[in-house]
């Protein structure tokens, strides 16, 4: 079973820096992407950023030129650079992988159990 740990979250005032973390343990034979979402309360789920295989990065408007996505596919790691953090950044954060235990499965999705992310004004 594959599962996935984020680390990295915290309280930081406004204009601050975090740096997440997330990995991957269980059998992993293929990783077609990671990414980054998240949840502020009382809204949706919403993609911050994503890596595919081949480093191709996407971002959501409202952090391009804050954010930086990373990805070491052969570790299992995702992380995210996050500065000059707003109020508006305050949410739980969640990776998520598509990937595939092995050649006979087809690619699914799998989600950590999400980090919290508070930026003070």
């Amino acid at each position: 079973q594959v599962q996935l740990v984020e680390s990295g979250g915290g309280l930081v005032q406004a204009g601050g820096s975090l740096r997440l973390s997330c990995t991957a343990s269980g059998i992993v034979y293929t990783i077609a992407t990671m990414a980054w979402y998240r949840q502020a309360p009382g809204k949706q789920r919403e993609l911050v950023a994503h890596i595919a295989n081949g480093g191709v990065t996407d971002y959501a408007d409202s952090v391009k030129g804050r954010f930086n996505i990373s990805g070491d596919n052969a570790k299992k790691m995702v992380h995210m650079q996050m500065n000059s953090l707003k109020p508006e950044d305050t949410a739980v954060y969640y990776c998520k992988f598509v990937a595939r235990t092995s050649v006979f499965v087809t690619y699914r999705d799998f989600w950590g159990q999400g980090t919290q992310v508070t930026v003070s004004s």
